[in-house]
């Protein structure tokens, strides 16, 4: 595959993880669900799907006109395999998507979503652009604002016809040494070198905190190397209130996590390049980023300084040092001006969610395992909650393939697959 590398930027124009490479949820950076092992849906199906979510979007819209709507729609389906949202059906469908999704614990603000209809930017440069303007949208400030933007839908039977390789936008690299260690962030190791494998070079010093470039490709373009505005990356630098060494730990996170690697699907149709970002909830940043022994693994480094005893796992000392890092989250984040949530909060709203979904008498999707905290889980409200419907929503969003191995090694890219659909069709 070819390489060409670009820079992202330009005027802006419109103003989260059991598993890095997982899509995560916008809030929590938890992974969405792979769509159930079943083939995926042909012309019949998406007509099923298509009829089932126009008709929860003129009921709940009190909209008019949906027989016509409903045959205008089966039309295009028999004709083309697929049909095309109007943006009004879009934009409820992605918010309605995320309100659906069983494993985000923060959706009381489903219905806040900012939708950005990007269908018709289809070149590399134009998506580099698009997303730098969703990170100043989404940064606004560090006042986080939940954003989405989503390109062009998926060709039936083909696949994306755009893509962007990263798990989020934001991410720091993940250096492989010599002797096999990693500096920087191991859940990006095989991002990292597939970014290399495509003509990127890392900076000659590297470090813990480098930023990842994004890879994108189009269904007529290979796959490209951008670079990431460094000037819309807010990063906050880790401090803590009551331990002045903490600082000296040089450890920072980014404030926005855009998910960009989940699959909308809205009514049968495919947009598997939708970035989608909400605020941090604190235990994503210091329990998995920072704790986790296959990321930062900073626990014993945290426990050594406090002076606790790490010889035995009954002093408990990985939870009092998971504590203090989460401590150092929220007081970094709120000192810097960054929106971010805790556990127990979050836990509250989301069972305000719950009960706002059952007086409009809509089921309540959810995943238990997914929408706990980490932190003094037993004590969080979700916890406690007796029931959540587990069938499979519509719309909903599901975790995308991804486009290269642990290795960094890429499969076949989106330009070869389309050139073969095309092939095959003459």
């Amino acid at each position: 595959m070819g390489l060409r590398s670009v820079r992202a930027g330009g005027a802006v124009a419109d103003h989260t993880d059991v598993d890095a490479a997982a899509a995560s949820c916008p809030v929590t950076g938890v992974a969405a669900p792979r769509e159930p092992a079943t083939e995926r849906a042909g012309g019949d199906d998406v007509a099923a799907e298509a009829a089932e979510f126009l008709q929860l979007f003129h009921a709940e819209r009190g909209l008019p006109g949906l027989a016509e709507r409903l045959a205008e729609v089966r039309e295009e389906i028999a004709l083309t395999g697929s049909y095309r949202h109007t943006r009004e059906e879009l934009v409820y469908g992605a918010k309605v998507a995320w309100r659906q999704s069983a494993r985000c614990v923060g959706r009381i603000r489903w219905a806040g979503l900012k939708v950005r209809d990007r269908r018709h930017v289809t070149t590399v440069a134009g998506i580099a652009q698009e997303l730098a303007a969703h990170l100043a949208a989404g940064d606004n400030g560090g006042r986080i604002q939940s954003v989405i933007t989503v390109f062009a839908p998926d060709r039936p039977g083909v696949g994306p016809r755009a893509r962007i390789w990263n798990d989020q936008l934001i991410r720091y690299c993940g250096h492989r040494r010599a002797d096999g260690s990693v500096l920087g962030d191991p859940a990006q190791v095989g991002m990292t070198e597939a970014a290399r494998r495509l003509g990127w070079r890392p900076s000659p010093v590297p470090g813990r905190f480098d930023l990842l470039p994004w890879v994108i490709e189009t269904a007529h373009e290979d796959p490209t190397v951008v670079a990431v505005p460094r000037e819309l990356v807010r990063e906050v630098a880790l401090t803590h209130p009551s331990y002045p060494w903490f600082a000296d730990l040089m450890l920072r996170w980014h404030a926005l996590p855009v998910i960009s690697n989940m699959r909308l699907r809205i009514g049968g149709v495919d947009y598997s390049c939708a970035p989608f970002n909400g605020h941090y909830l604190s235990d994503e940043i210091g329990t998995r980023n920072m704790g986790d022994r296959a990321r930062y693994d900073q626990l014993l480094v945290v426990a050594t300084a406090l002076g606790l005893d790490t010889s035995r796992e009954d002093t408990l000392w990985r939870e009092h040092a998971v504590l203090v890092i989460n401590q150092a989250v929220l007081h970094s984040f709120k000192e810097a001006g960054v929106r971010v949530s805790d556990p127990h909060t979050e836990s509250e709203l989301f069972m305000k969610f719950c009960a706002q979904e059952e007086r409009a008498g809509r089921p309540v999707h959810g995943d238990w395992s997914w929408i706990n905290g980490s932190v003094g889980w037993a004590a969080l409200h979700a916890v406690h909650h007796r029931y959540y419907d587990t069938r499979v929503p519509n719309p909903n969003l599901w975790q995308a393939d991804r486009a290269y191995d642990a290795e960094g090694v890429a499969e076949l890219s989106l330009r070869q697959r389309h050139e073969l659909a095309r092939t095959q069709e003459d």
